[in-house]
């Protein structure tokens, strides 16, 4: 795909990328894409995943308590918990607001943990990586399941093409991870502002009527996915019935939310072209 070769003009040392249809063909790629990057919140979507997993094998329940009073799996996986961005405080109620939390995720992966006596970045490698032959993710660092993940374009294109054709999860349960959860919620979407609905999924951003937007002014209101604070993210378009990876080894700023928009409008225009 020639519009992949955009990533070489981003202001970025090192980028890669790859579209993948919803039939598991990969349609191109650009850039090393066996090179290991930081994922940053990318990491929340694989986390989500690996919940999804352990509510399928009965582990846990997505409306059983976890996390502050009040609060449930669902709640954590959509944001909705209560819980700070980065502390473990309580600043709202469950389910009044979208309050976007690296420590709902981490609460969230204790909680797996304790249920299943796996720690959960075992229990991530074993329900998702190994099956999908993700051989070069790891959690690194913190171990936080919010934003510790680290690989390669290669594997999340595995990643991508199983939640667009699922295996691993009845296709129902990935329907509701890519479904609005507590619709109506207001909120900060991080590097784009207030958004009044900021809608969540499972575990995934959808991006709706958003603006502005870190995807393309041509996704579909259906597309959802992740962006992290790594200059990565992962986007699937039903609608398209495709999803594009980018990792780069710069941190988010400026220079994403100038490129990025652009970058998906070309891919889209490829695809459907």
């Amino acid at each position: 795909m020639q519009s992949l070769a955009l990533i070489e003009n981003w202001p970025v040392p090192t980028a890669a990328a790859a579209v993948v249809r919803a039939d598991g063909t990969v349609a191109g790629t650009h850039g090393p894409t066996d090179r290991r990057f930081a994922l940053a919140s990318v990491t929340k979507p694989l986390a989500a995943y690996a919940a999804l997993v352990a509510y399928e094998e009965g582990a846990i329940e997505l409306d059983e308590p976890a996390g502050p009073e009040g609060s449930t799996v669902r709640h954590l996986l959509a944001h909705t918990s209560g819980l700070a961005f980065d502390e473990h405080r309580v600043t709202s109620a469950p389910g009044t607001r979208r309050l976007y939390s690296n420590a709902g995720f981490e609460v969230l992966g204790e909680h797996i943990a304790k249920a299943t006596d796996i720690p959960f970045e075992e229990y991530l490698r074993q329900a998702v990586l190994v099956p999908l032959g993700m051989t070069s993710t790891t959690l690194e660092g913190e171990l936080s399941p919010a934003k510790d993940g680290v690989s390669t374009v290669d594997d999340l294109v595995r990643f991508a093409a199983e939640v667009q054709a699922p295996r691993l999860l009845d296709a129902r349960t990935v329907a509701a991870a890519m479904t609005v959860t507590y619709p109506g919620l207001k909120g900060v979407l991080p590097g784009y502002g207030h958004q009044n609905p900021n809608d969540w999924g499972l575990g995934f951003e959808i991006r709706d009527s958003k603006a502005p937007h870190w995807t393309g002014s041509s996704s579909s209101p259906r597309t959802f996915g992740h962006f992290g604070q790594a200059g990565t993210f992962l986007w699937i378009d039903p609608d398209a019935q495709a999803a594009c990876v980018a990792l780069t080894d710069r941190p988010f700023g400026p220079w994403a939310a100038e490129v990025w928009p652009p970058f998906t409008d070309a891919v889209l225009s490829e695809i459907r072209g």
